[in-house]
């Protein structure tokens, strides 16, 4: 009897043992898993404001096609270290926005600004924001004090959504892959009329990025929470006079309806120098993002590469000098101009400024983020409407599943390479006067600055850092 209860009181002890260990298993795997949570919130203007992109518009927006958006994926790797990212219906977020939100998410959420990744759909129906564009349109001061309060509500939004997303946080496991979709077309290198017969004929030319990155966002039970996906291609489908998100803002409405309950995150890449053609109807804008939509869809019901618990992140911003800068003489014959014109605009307000002896700016602080999410996916991003050059180039560099974004965190003026430099035409002389700013023309160390910086910090994420 007495060895009869030493072994029900072994057997006891034993059971409560492998009670203690599966627990402590079961918190370890917990422990071991991402947290991540998402969150939605509608930034369609209240108020008719002018839209941004196209500089040949004469009145604001009158209605809407669909609801522009922001949303936000908060991610936090197993040491806590957590990251932001932020996609927006908007042509580009400028300086004063993207400091502004920092600033307020440092001091409510200690985020830093490496942690922090916003991104631009770039789409040419949707608003004008404070400190950007303004010499394209005849702005009246009514204009001003309009687009100055809705860039106010937009930030207000961002720092609330994030803060949404943070409550949202739960255990989650992350996944990459990449998908294909070929709508986008180098405008550089065809002719927009042409490009029907070109295609036909498989006779495109010019640089191009066709892949679509995605990184999926599950629960611990493997249901899909969060997509985020991006494509290098201009949202130029449309030129109406309604808010609409373009191709992107159709293909994360698609994969909404595909994915109930899901929410779907555009970002877009390094397209600046890329158009979806043929264009100019909404219902070529519905195709291209059901093309995209079905593109991630496809990819995402297939094997994905699940990331580990980790994320290193960090940040450079960066003086790059400006390049040729007009002359007194040239603003003058600007300024007598038509005063309709954008460029008349530009040069008139240039000319304003250099009467009244402020100095024009001589360079610009750019910024370029690089991340690395599990043990090595890059997710690199660029200040700026940025070229193809710059994902083709680090692709090669890094490997082909690097994700790289363009349009993020500030975007100034386009970010041509060397080579578009050289060669001119908007996207690397004309698009200055656009933007504002007060040079023809980015200095040819932009390239190098970008890449060495870029360089830098991968070794510094790979690293561990």
């Amino acid at each position: 009897m007495k060895y009869l209860t030493h072994f029900r009181t072994a057997f006891l002890l034993l059971l409560i043992s492998c009670a203690q260990i599966l627990e402590s298993n079961q918190c370890i795997a917990e422990e071991a898993l991402w947290k991540a949570g998402s969150a939605s919130v509608v930034i369609t203007p209240e108020e008719n404001l002018w839209m941004a992109g196209y500089g040949g518009r004469t009145e604001p927006a009158n209605g809407k096609i669909h609801d522009l958006w922001l949303k936000v994926l908060v991610i936090e790797a197993r040491d806590g270290h957590r990251g932001v990212i932020v996609s927006t219906d908007t042509l580009g977020i400028p300086q004063t926005i993207y400091n502004n939100t920092c600033a307020a998410l440092k001091e409510k959420f200690n985020l830093e600004r490496s942690q922090i990744m916003l991104n631009s759909s770039h789409t040419h129906c949707g608003p004008v924001l404070r400190g950007a564009l303004h010499d394209i349109y005849p702005l009246k001061e009514n204009h001003l004090k309009q687009i100055a309060k809705y860039s106010d509500q937009l930030e207000q939004k961002l720092v609330n959504a994030v803060g949404t997303a943070i409550k949202n946080l739960e255990p989650s496991t992350l996944w990459s892959g990449q998908g294909f979709t070929s709508f986008a077309v180098n405008r550089r290198n065809n002719k927009e009329a042409e490009v029907p017969k070109l295609r036909l004929a498989k006779e495109l030319v010019g640089p191009v990025d066709h892949s679509v990155p995605i990184l999926a966002v599950k629960d611990k039970a493997g249901k899909l929470k969060t997509i985020v996906f991006g494509y290098a291609c201009h949202n130029t489908t449309v030129g109406i006079q309604q808010w609409c998100g373009d191709y992107a803002g159709f293909a994360q409405y698609d994969l909404e309806k595909m994915f109930p309950g899901v929410t779907a995150m555009f970002y877009i890449g390094c397209g600046a120098d890329q158009n979806p053609i043929p264009r100019r109807t909404l219902e070529l804008a519905k195709s291209y993002g059901s093309r995209l939509a079905h593109a991630v869809a496809d990819t995402v019901r297939l094997p994905l590469v699940e990331l580990d618990p980790e994320l290193k992140t960090s940040i450079e911003i960066f003086d790059v000098k400006l390049g040729d800068v007009p002359t007194k003489e040239e603003l003058e014959t600007l300024a007598a101009g038509n005063p309709n014109n954008y460029r008349v605009r530009w040069g008139t307000r240039l000319l304003k400024q250099l009467n009244s002896g402020k100095p024009f700016i001589t360079s610009y602080p750019f910024p370029v983020e690089v991340w690395r999410l599990g043990k090595k996916q890059l997710w690199i991003t660029i200040g700026g409407e940025v070229v193809v050059d710059y994902a083709l180039a680090m692709k090669k560099d890094y490997g082909p599943d690097t994700w790289i974004a363009g349009y993020s965190n500030d975007v100034m003026a386009y970010t041509p390479s060397v080579r578009v430099l050289k060669e001119g035409g908007y996207e690397g002389a004309t698009s200055m006067a656009v933007y504002g700013m007060p040079a023809y023309r980015w200095h040819e160390e932009i390239e190098d600055k970008i890449v060495e910086s870029a360089r830098r910090q991968v070794k510094k994420v790979r690293n561990g850092k």
